[in-house]
């Protein structure tokens, strides 16, 4: 009996994770079907070595973990392409405004895809899914410095890709300002 109620609950929080791991796969694949084959991968092996887990607390970090596995065997078995399927993102406000803010995500997912892997798995984790560097750490399988540089490296790469699309600056703004 506890065995079956404890199933349940995991089933339950697998489901609940399944829209931040298909987000994961999506912005490292930039392939909506591809990202929910690894999702739909990733959560029945997930099922099938439930007894592996040996903390619960930590289910998403060995998700992602089990997720970044299913992606790389990926990697191995396909040749890379560069086709990214346009993302319709929900947009407010006017047709104007929701064509930049298109136009400008469109610009901040196609500089992401252009980072090599590693740089683009450690950025979208660390920046999108708000993980610790820790955490990333061994969901990846790599160093906490390999981390780090990876992510520097990222986001000095996207910085001087996408710099030009910030809006400019008030030249009678100050550069500084006092605070106190």
């Amino acid at each position: 009996m506890i065995e079956f109620c404890v199933s349940l609950s995991l089933k339950r929080r697998l489901r609940e994770q399944r829209a931040r791991l298909y987000r994961m796969a999506l912005s490292w694949t930039g392939d909506n079907m591809l990202s929910d084959d690894l999702v739909q991968e990733c959560l029945t092996r997930a099922w099938e070595k439930r007894q592996h887990l040996r903390d619960e607390a930590r289910l998403e970090a060995w998700l992602f973990r089990i997720l970044h596995n299913c992606w790389m065997e990926h990697l191995r078995r396909q040749k890379r392409t560069t086709d990214i399927d346009e993302i319709p993102a929900e947009q407010e406000g006017g047709p104007d405004n929701s064509l930049e803010r298109a136009q400008l995500a469109d610009r901040v997912r196609a500089a992401v895809a252009r980072l090599p892997v590693g740089q683009r798995e450690v950025v979208t984790l660390v920046d999108l899914e708000e993980c610790r560097y820790a955490e990333v750490a061994e969901i990846l399988d790599i160093p906490i410095g390999t981390v780090m540089s990876r992510l520097s490296r990222a986001r000095k790469t996207l910085r001087a890709e996408l710099l030009h699309l910030q809006p400019p600056r008030d030249a009678r703004q100050p550069l500084l300002r006092r605070v106190k």
